[in-house]
């Protein structure tokens, strides 16, 4: 959230957006999104083989992350210990990516982000909208006001 506050970079303030639903719905976005800079690189690889659905961040060791480019050097999506896509422009692209390819490849949401991606299919998508769970619905009915 401070990251927001401090920039006026709109790509910013859109990669606050999964991190700001989580908190909201009380799921961890930490086992979804691993963020590593680039010395880090085999940490990077084993942790990578072992997730079995995720996203992962690199930044340059030379970058500040609160500072105005606050870019990553690699963002990408992992399903099941292999790389699928790299190179993605944010974090927000990269879980509407992984929400397409669980659509697509007909997967099981993680559970511990289910009602994340209960929000991405309902609300945004407008997929089965009329069977919402309760925080989903409590989500939903905000904002609208």
């Amino acid at each position: 959230m401070a990251k927001m506050d401090n920039s006026e970079d709109i790509n910013v303030r859109r990669d606050c957006v999964p991190s700001c639903l989580s908190i909201y719905l009380n799921e961890d976005l930490d086992t979804l999104v691993k963020e590593y800079v680039d010395i880090e690189c085999r940490e990077a690889e084993a942790d990578v083989a072992g997730t079995t659905m995720g996203i992962y961040t690199v930044r340059a060791e030379s970058d500040d992350p609160d500072g105005p480019g606050g870019r990553f050097a690699d963002v990408g999506v992992v399903l099941e210990g292999v790389e699928v896509l790299h190179n993605l422009q944010s974090i927000n692209h990269a879980c509407m990516m992984l929400y397409r390819l669980i659509y697509a490849l007909n997967l099981s949401y993680p559970k511990s982000l289910k009602n994340t991606f209960e929000v991405y299919q309902k609300i945004l998508m407008d997929l089965e909208s009329s069977k919402l769970s309760p925080k989903v619905q409590a989500l939903k009915l905000k904002l609208l006001r």
